[in-house]
């Protein structure tokens, strides 16, 4: 890799210096990378548009979740390129351009957080900070083959952080092995940890149904190759109505607090935006809030239906992303029909505020391919811990 492709992952207005953290603690001698969302005192934040950028004062004070690192002594080498306003899963940006997926070159990183999983996948730091709502971790980690993380919704402090859709918003983090994975969670999740061992485990038929079939096969294969370190799988559909509909719920609230955030930006500046988060933001500026109410409405009874599935002690495997990453150069139409695939898996943990982990558990024709576990609300360590436990299934010893 080389160095000027490995720094298609930073922004133009990157740090000047690195961030040195504390003398010792648990993240020393470790180096990160932070998505342009978070700010960092005396640099604006940027949020994947220029325009948003020029209209910024420089960060009076850093982000919590930054703090957080710093303090447990790990070094911030740079900030990274994300999609714009976070309305994407692609990874690409029409004004920084699309930062390189190391492990398919030729293939999207997948969005938002792009940056922050094409220099993790290329060894430019050793983690990464990322944010989730509808995918923006987990897709780029499937994408990148690298592990990544979407926790329990509100276990991460997001102040000093642009919100995209608070209902769903949380950071998340990536990492090449499972080790320092663990290890950032140890720091950065707040204590309200729900602890109980994994017993049972149910695969979601219909999460699997939408899968290409050679992803599904890849992924059934690795889940039987599992068996001495997981429970004894029971098959099981999360959605009785169809995910499209929980898919749709999503996009509705989405689309309102996206608006609610930054259309008056929109409105008064009228920045440029790229194709997709264009055309996206047209659309959030029409939903009726008759529509986002009755959405609201069926994200209460579809959260209480999928933390009934994941109780204390069950995991839920699913497929993190439905096919390998896209061409760069698929045609528009192609990656909304991808992006509708996306949803219909991340909304998922999404509308459950629930904390799943992709792990990189094999690849396709040089493609990566993620596997992925939803948990329990606070059971995002038992995730990590099982993420180091199925390390040797992923190609990295124990």
């Amino acid at each position: 890799m080389s160095v000027a492709r490995s720094l298609s992952a930073f922004v133009p207005h990157d740090l000047t210096a690195p961030l040195s953290g504390a003398g010792a603690g648990p993240l020393a001698g470790l180096t990160a990378a932070v998505k342009d969302m978070y700010d960092i005192v005396g640099y604006r934040t940027g949020g994947g548009s220029p325009d948003w950028l020029d209209a910024q004062a420089a960060a009076a004070s850093t982000a919590a979740a930054v703090v957080r690192i710093l303090e447990a002594g790990a070094t911030i080498v740079g900030k990274t390129v994300c999609d714009e306003f976070f309305y994407s899963v692609s990874g690409a940006n029409a004004h920084y351009g699309t930062p390189i997926n190391p492990r398919a070159p030729d293939r999207l990183p997948g969005g938002s957080s792009s940056g922050s999983a094409s220099a993790t996948a290329a060894g430019t730091c050793d983690f990464a900070l990322g944010s989730d709502t509808g995918g923006s971790v987990r897709v780029p980690a499937a994408f990148c083959g690298i592990y990544g993380i979407r926790p329990t919704h509100g276990r991460i402090d997001l102040s000093g952080a642009m919100p995209m859709a608070p209902s769903f918003d949380v950071a998340g983090w990536f990492a090449s092995g499972p080790g320092i994975f663990r290890r950032v969670g140890e720091v950065i999740l707040d204590r309200s940890r729900t602890p109980a061992p994994i017993e049972n485990l149910t695969v979601l038929e219909d999460a699997f149904e939408q899968a290409d079939k050679d992803v599904a096969m890849l992924l059934r294969e690795a889940l039987d190759d599992m068996t001495d370190a997981l429970p004894k799988a029971a098959s099981g559909r999360v959605a009785s109505d169809g995910l499209d509909r929980w898919r749709e719920t999503f996009r509705v609230i989405q689309a309102g607090e996206v608006w609610r955030n930054y259309g008056e930006f929109v409105k008064t500046h009228r920045p440029r935006l790229g194709p997709g988060i264009r055309e996206r933001m047209e659309l959030a500026a029409k939903v009726p809030e008759r529509d986002i109410e009755q959405a609201r409405q069926e994200h209460a009874r579809a959260r209480d239906h999928i933390r009934a599935m994941a109780q204390p002690g069950t995991i839920l495997a699913l497929p993190t992303a439905p096919c390998v990453a896209p061409l760069l150069d698929t045609p528009s139409d192609a990656l909304e029909s991808f992006r509708v695939r996306v949803m219909r898996l991340t909304c998922i943990a999404g509308l459950g505020g629930l904390p799943q982990v992709t792990l990189p558990i094999g690849s396709l024709a040089g493609c990566p391919v993620g596997l992925s576990f939803i948990g329990w609300a606070g059971g995002d360590e038992a995730l990590l811990a099982l993420a180091v436990k199925l390390a040797r299934h992923c190609g990295y010893a124990n």
